[in-house]
C-alpha cells in the first residue's frame, strides 16, 4: 500500500480517489516545514499547495518519496529539477482551473474596457455619470497572450467569439496556435498589441518580465492583465507607465507582495507603489481568484489524484 501525505486543504475528491485506488491518505494540514520534515521519510507521495517550500534539504530527507503533487499550476515552491534528478516526478493540475482562469481574464478585460468597477462605486454613491463611463469594445482590438499553455489557451478560447485579433507569444513553443490565434514574435507583440495578458509561470526568466523597458517597447498605449504570478510584473515600473499613460489600465489578480505561504496580503503594510494602485480608478484588482471557482476546486483535486495514481502504479 502506498502512503500519501496531504499538507494543505483540498477538495475531498482527492482522498476519495486515492483511497479507492487502495492508497492510504494522511491529511496533516497543521504541520509546518519542520514538522513535515520529521515524518516525510514515511511517505510514498506528498501533496502540497504553496504553504511550504520543497527544497534540496527537504528532498534529501524524503527517502521513500516517489512523487510530489501540487494542487494547482504553479511549481515555483518546488525544486523540480533537483527532485526529478532524484527520480521523483513532480505533478501539477493546471487542467483543473484553466477554464476558470480563462473566464476570469475575460471578466477583467471587460471590467477595464467598460469601467465597471468605477461605475459601480459611483452609482452606489449617488452619481449617474454616463459619459464619464463610456467604454471600449473588445471587437477589433489586438489582444496579445504571453504564454500559451493551459491558461493562455483557455483565455484565447474564451475570446474567440469577441471579434478581436488574438496573437500569442510563447518563448518555448512553436506551431501551437489554433486557427483563431496567430503566433508572433515578441517584437510583433510590441508592434501590434492593444491588450497584453500574462499566462506564464514564475521562473528566473519571467520574474519582473514586465519592467520599464518592456512597457516602453510598445508602439501603442496598452491595457495590461496579469493572472499568472505577481512578480512577473514589476509594480514600480507599472506605476511609472500608468502615470505616463503608456499603460491605459491594468487588471491584476496577483500582486508581487503576496505571501504565497499564507494565501495572504497584508494590506496595512504595503509599499507606496501599491497604495497608488489601490487609489487608481484605471486599475482593477482581485485577490488571486482567477482560478478559484467551485468547479475548479473539484477539478484541481480530481486531475491531480488521477496523475498520482498513474504515476505510483507505474512505479
Amino acid at each position: 500500500m502506498f502512503h500519501i501525505l496531504i499538507t494543505d486543504d483540498t477538495h475531498p475528491v482527492l482522498c476519495e480517489k486515492l483511497r479507492n485506488a487502495g492508497f492510504d491518505c494522511d491529511v496533516r494540514t497543521n504541520l509546518d516545514y519542520n514538522g513535515i520534515l520529521q515524518i516525510i521519510s514515511q511517505y510514498d507521495a506528498l501533496v502540497v499547495r504553496s504553504k511550504i517550500t520543497i527544497d534540496c534539504n527537504f528532498i534529501d530527507k524524503a527517502l521513500n518519496l516517489k512523487c510530489i503533487g501540487r494542487v494547482g499550476a504553479g511549481m515555483e515552491t518546488i525544486d523540480v529539477a533537483y527532485a526529478e534528478s532524484r527520480g521523483i516526478p513532480c505533478l501539477n493540475s493546471p487542467e483543473g482551473n484553466r477554464t476558470a482562469v480563462g473566464e476570469h481574464s475575460v471578466g477583467l478585460l471587460l471590467a477595464l474596457f467598460n469601467k465597471i468597477c468605477k461605475a459601480d462605486m459611483e452609482v452606489r454613491s449617488g452619481k449617474w455619470l454616463r459619459e464619464d463611463n463610456r467604454g471600449l469594445e473588445v471587437a477589433g482590438k489586438t489582444v496579445a497572450i504571453i504564454g500559451f499553455g493551459n491558461m493562455g489557451s483557455s483565455f484565447a478560447r474564451c475570446l474567440s467569439g469577441f471579434g478581436c485579433n488574438i496573437i500569442a507569444y510563447d518563448k518555448y513553443k512553436t506551431s501551437y496556435a489554433p486557427d483563431y490565434v496567430t503566433e508572433v514574435s515578441l517584437p510583433q507583440v510590441f508592434e501590434q498589441a492593444d491588450v497584453v495578458s500574462f499566462h506564464v509561470p514564475l521562473t528566473d526568466d519571467t520574474r519582473y518580465y514586465a519592467d520599464s523597458e518592456f512597457f516602453n517597447s510598445f508602439n501603442k498605449n496598452i491595457y495590461l492583465i496579469n493572472t499568472s504570478r505577481g512578480a512577473v510584473v514589476q509594480t514600480s515600473a507599472l506605476v511609472e507607465v500608468l502615470k505616463s499613460g503608456k499603460v491605459a489600465g491594468a487588471a491584476l489578480d496577483v500582486i508581487e507582495y503576496e505571501n504565497m505561504a499564507t494565501d495572504g496580503l497584508n494590506l496595512a503594510k504595503l509599499p507606496d507603489d501599491f497604495t497608488y494602485l489601490l487609489n487608481n480608478q484605471k486599475v482593477v484588482l482581485t485577490p488571486h481568484v482567477a482560478g478559484w471557482t467551485m468547479e475548479s476546486k473539484v477539478k484541481l483535486a480530481s486531475v491531480l489524484a488521477d496523475k498520482i495514481i498513474s504515476t505510483l502504479i507505474l512505479k
